[in-house]
């Protein structure tokens, strides 16, 4: 098959301990799943059923790799998530059958222009602007389930120079993550190469040029990003 230009190589995240990569397919994210995140952005901390929000496959950034500050912003934030990572394909699977098709976890951050992503919430407008910009889910590399197994509790935090913002446990997730990979597969077909982003803890803030964040879920590795 011919192409009228070079589509290059698909985006990709790296495997711990493994030299093949994890070709990515889509990207998925769970808004509002921390109950004191979901009071400190201002809405009431029911458990209504998740929702979510999608990112380009080409806006994961390599563990360690910089992070341009992005365009039409002055206000980016940092969100850090346990990310899951989908090995086997599925459509409306259980709760109790959702862990088959988890491959793997890591650590990521779902960067967010929040002036544009509140502007267009206000506005009843999608977020794409807000979330789905270049660059904007930094990401480590996946634990395969057979290394960390599934993850269920266990410290999520983030640090900017130093400084701790967020800090809570994974247990502390509204929706856990069967549950929320049983509700995102009634809407729709998952597949392998998919990433979601599971939601993030209270204590999000604005990021600036020059800032060093470091990241972490349990014992994984710790997700550094610097934004330039």
């Amino acid at each position: 098959m011919t192409y009228v230009f070079d589509p290059g190589e698909p985006p990709s995240v790296e495997i711990k301990g493994e030299q093949k990569r994890f070709a990515v397919r889509r990207i998925y994210c769970v808004g509002r799943n921390y109950a004191a995140h979901v009071k400190e952005m201002g809405f009431d901390a029911e458990r209504e059923p998740p929702f979510f929000f999608t990112k380009p496959a080409d806006a994961v950034v390599a563990n360690g790799a910089p992070v341009p500050y992005p365009q039409r912003t002055d206000n980016l934030h940092h969100e850090i998530e346990l990310v899951v990572a989908i090995g086997r394909a599925g459509r409306d699977v259980s709760p109790s059958g959702a862990r088959e098709l988890i491959y793997g976890y890591a650590v990521g951050n779902d960067l967010t222009r929040r002036d544009l992503q509140l502007a267009a919430r206000d506005k009843g407008r999608p977020w794409d602007v807000g979330k789905a910009f270049d660059h904007s889910a930094p990401v480590t590399a996946i634990h395969p389930v057979e290394s960390v197994g599934h993850i269920e509790r266990g410290r999520i935090w983030l640090s900017v120079n130093g400084e701790l913002r967020q800090e809570a446990d994974v247990a502390d997730m509204i929706w856990n993550v069967p549950e929320i990979v049983a509700e995102l597969s009634s809407l729709f077909a998952l597949a392998p190469g998919d990433l979601i982003f599971t939601g993030t803890p209270a204590g999000v803030g604005r990021l600036q040029r020059g800032d060093r964040i470091e990241g972490g879920v349990g014992d994984m590795d710790r997700l550094v990003t610097t934004i330039v």
